[in-house]
Order: C-alpha cells, then sequence, then structure tokens
C-alpha cells in the first residue's frame, strides 16, 4: 500500500527539518564564539607544547599555532618577547642557550611540572635595572643540569620548583641595582653545589665591586636542600647583603648515601644582618662527618643571621656552628657581654657624651652592669655615674646614679635595677654617662654588661 503525504504535513516536517538546521548552525557557531572567548579570558598569552621532536607555541589570543622549531629555547625567547605570561605544558624542553626574561613586568614562566633539560644553561630573569624587572614569577619547573638566576629585579617569587643535579641551582645577582623582595618556597634542591647563592655584587658599566648591593626583604619559605660532597645549601658570598630577611620552616639533610665531605647547610661571607631564621632543621646522617657544618661563618662574614625558635641540630657534625673568626653569633634568649666599655667623664660637673650601648639586631631582655673606677682622686674629688634605659617608643627611664671618691668596683642591685624598669615596654638601649666635680681628673670609668637576649 502506497503512503502519500499530505501537502500540509509535508510543509510541516519541511519547516521542523529547517528549524533543526537552524538550531544548529547556532549551537555551532555559538560554540565556536564561546571557545574563541575563552581564548581571550586565557590567563596566558601562549601555551607551549611539545609534539614529537618539535615544540610549538600557541596564541591564547588569536588560537593559532604561531612558533613551531626543534629548539625549545628558540620557542621560548621567541615568546617571552612577544607575550608575557606563558604556560610549557608537561614534557622534556631541553635547552641549547639559555632563556631571557629581559625587562618584564609581571611575568609568568608556569607550569605544572615540565622539566627543563638545561644542558648547563639559565633561565635569566633581568632588568637592567630594578625598576625594569619587577614581580615576576616562575613556578612549576623542573631544572635539570641548569640554572635560574634573577638579576637586577625586584619582587620574583620563585615556588613549587624542584632542582636536580645542577651545578648552581638558583642564583640571585647584583650587576647594576638591587634584587630585593624574591620570594622562594615550597622547591626542592637535589644534588647540586650551590642551591641558592647570593653572589657577590659587581657594576657591569666599571667592572669594580660596587660598595653595598642588596638582597634584603627577601624569604626563603618551605624549601627542602639534599646535600652532597663539596655543596653549600645557601651561600652568601662576600659583599652581599642577605639581610632583614627571613629563612623559615627548611629542612637540610647532609651526609647522606655516604657523602660525608665537605658539606654546609648556610655558608655566611657577606652579611645576614637581621635575618632570622627559624623552625630549620639542619639534619646530618654521617656517622664520621668531615667538614660538616650546618652554619658556617666565613672569614669576610660581617653579620650572622638571627637564631630564632625551631632550630634543629640533628646526628653528628664537625661543628654546628662553624665560627673559626669568633662572630657574635645572635639568637633570640642568647646570651651576651660586653666589657670594659670605656665611658667619657665630663668636666666641672656637666655629663659627658652618652656610650650608648645595644645589643643589634636583637633586644635586650635582662642584663647585669658593673661599674669600675680607676684612677687617683684628689681631696674632694667626685666622679658620677649616671645609668638610664631608652625604650622602643624614645622613652627613657629615670636614672640610677652612683658616686664614687676613689677606685673601686660596683655592681648594680636589684633595687638599682628595678629602678630603671618600667611598667611595660623593650629595652631598646643603655645609656651610660659621667661627670667629676672638678676642671680636671686622672679618673677613668669602665663599664660591663652581662645580660640575654630576646
Amino acid at each position: 500500500m502506497k503512503i502519500t503525504l499530505s501537502k500540509r504535513l509535508l510543509a510541516v516536517v519541511i519547516a521542523i527539518l529547517l528549524f533543526l538546521s537552524v538550531l544548529n548552525t547556532y549551537l555551532i557557531l555559538e560554540q565556536n564564539r564561546a571557545l574563541q572567548d575563552a581564548a581571550h579570558d586565557s590567563t596566558y598569552d601562549y601555551v607551549i607544547f611539545q609534539d614529537g621532536i618539535t615544540y610549538k607555541a600557541v596564541n591564547q589570543a588569536s588560537g593559532s599555532t604561531e612558533i613551531v622549531s626543534d629548539m625549545a629555547s628558540q620557542v621560548i625567547n621567541q615568546v617571552l618577547a612577544n607575550g608575557n605570561a606563558v604556560y610549557l605544558k608537561p614534557g622534556n624542553y631541553t635547552l641549547t642557550s639559555d632563556v631571557q626574561v629581559y625587562n618584564k613586568l609581571n611575568a609568568k614562566i608556569v607550569s605544572d611540572g615540565a622539566s627543563i633539560i638545561g644542558n648547563g644553561h639559565s633561565i635569566i630573569v633581568r632588568g637592567d635595572n630594578y625598576t625594569f624587572s619587577q614581580n615576576n614569577l616562575v613556578s612549576g619547573l623542573i631544572i635539570v643540569n641548569g640554572t635560574l638566576r634573577i638579576e637586577n629585579s625586584f619582587g620574583t617569587t620563585v615556588q613549587d620548583m624542584a632542582f636536580v643535579n645542577c651545578s648552581t641551582a638558583l642564583e640571585l645577582a647584583n650587576t647594576a641595582t638591587w634584587t630585593e623582595g624574591t620570594t622562594i618556597e615550597d622547591s626542592r634542591f637535589v644534588n647540586f653545589k650551590e642551591g641558592i647563592a647570593f653572589r657577590t655584587p659587581t657594576d657591569n658599566r666599571t667592572g669594580s665591586y660596587i660598595v653595598t648591593a642588596s638582597y634584603a626583604s627577601s624569604e626563603i619559605n618551605h624549601c627542602y636542600f639534599n646535600l652532597i660532597d663539596d655543596s653549600v645549601g645557601i651561600s652568601v658570598e662576600p659583599l652581599a647583603e642577605f639581610s632583614d630577611s627571613q629563612v623559615q620552616n627548611v629542612r637540610m639533610w647532609l651526609g647522606e648515601n655516604g657523602f660525608i665531605h665537605n658539606q654546609t647547610g648556610i655558608r655566611v661571607d657577606g652579611t645576614m644582618h637581621q635575618t632570622l631564621l627559624s623552625g630549620i632543621v639542619f639534619e646530618s646522617f654521617a656517622e664520621s662527618p668531615s667538614d660538616l657544618y650546618a652554619i658556617s661563618l666565613g672569614a669576610t662574614s660581617i653579620t650572622p643571621p638571627t637564631l630564632a625558635e625551631g632550630i634543629s641540630f640533628l646526628g653528628k657534625w664537625t661543628a654546628k656552628v662553624h665560627n673559626p673568626f669568633s662572630r657574635w653569633i645572635a639568637g633570640v634568649g642568647g646570651v651576651f657581654k660586653q666589657e670594659n666599655l670605656r665611658v667619657p667623664i665630663g668636666l666641672n660637673s656637666q655629663y659627658g657624651a652618652n656610650e650608648t650601648i645595644q645589643i643589634r639586631p636583637l633586644n635586650i631582655a635582662s642584663f647585669k652592669p658593673k661599674i669600675q673606677i680607676q684612677g687617683t682622686f684628689i681631696h674632694n674629688e667626685t666622679v658620677t655615674v649616671r645609668l638610664r634605659l631608652e625604650f622602643l617608643d624614645n622613652v627613657v627611664s629615670q636614672s640610677v646614679e652612683k658616686s664614687f671618691t676613689n677606685s673601686s668596683a660596683l655592681w648594680l642591685d636589684d633595687d638599682d635595677m628595678l629602678k630603671l624598669f618600667p611598667s611595660e615596654s623593650v629595652i631598646w638601649a643603655i645609656l651610660v654617662d659621667t661627670k667629676v666635680n672638678s676642671a680636671s681628673t686622672d679618673a677613668s670609668v669602665q663599664i660591663s654588661i652581662y645580660g640575654v637576649t630576646t
């Protein structure tokens, strides 16, 4: 039996087919538009990926593949010249030359585990000076036999990195201005000669050392170091100022796997003035260590770091702190002494200049002073020694005065000390001055201070 559609029914069928066709076309166009919008909304300018033996870079704004090369260095450098934010998909990127992030603000090189096979080459974040290179980010890379160098840059962040089998893993350099405010966090350093190096500053314009160069206000957080023979975890070179900074929640393993010779966790040949160490574990696995030091203070070191809470020295060491040049090691809860400080005597009953005693970079928690008077006194000659405290809010305490008519020594007693103390404050300095009631004197005054820091 033959079935024949009526003209009305046929029209309805055709109309439905046309509607479905239009709807399908609309959905295809809308999908393409959404994909283009997503590309424009990408947080990265380029995505780089490995395709066999070649490397390709896709422009995230246009969606087109712009760069194709069998040399990873060429692709990455060209992308960084054209864009600011680059994502490397997981893969092996073999460098044949250095990669430069040059004069960039807020640049990003980000991955979730791409391996950079350095072959001795470097990724360099560099500015002509720090005003041209600021707030850049390197994150999520595994660098093998290569170096990440940060030079004349401010506020660089290095995070979630792994450095493996590197001669120098991460180095900070000053060749024109400063490299301050660097954050290094959540990273691992394995089998290196230098983990993090703060380089001796140089001025490329003259080829000579510059007087000051700063790596100040930087942080090293949640990092882990596996040392081998002849290696150093963190190195602060001569004239390098890794000051006013923090190293915290770090763990260093030394003397592992039969490596027991010439290993140093932190070596200071410059200064770490007011840089606070906290929550750091130095762990030695060596049974017979040879030149194994958690911290080593060299001949050119100026100020060691400040040891705060949570510092652990586990295992056997040649010395926990190698200090052959007798640098003062500052620590919260540490002890100090300053002996036989000469105090100038003011004549005609007028106090002389203050001898100001400070224990920078720490503050004084408690102390005990000893006054020593020497010399020959004439008839009715009296030397008066005055002690006061200056507090953190610039308030100066009431004074304790002691008078002497002959050579003698005196310790301040508890009543004297309590007279100096306020209700609440922090001691900034101890002020000592003296006077004599004559126009000349043969006497001399010395003070010694013994105390505890905070």
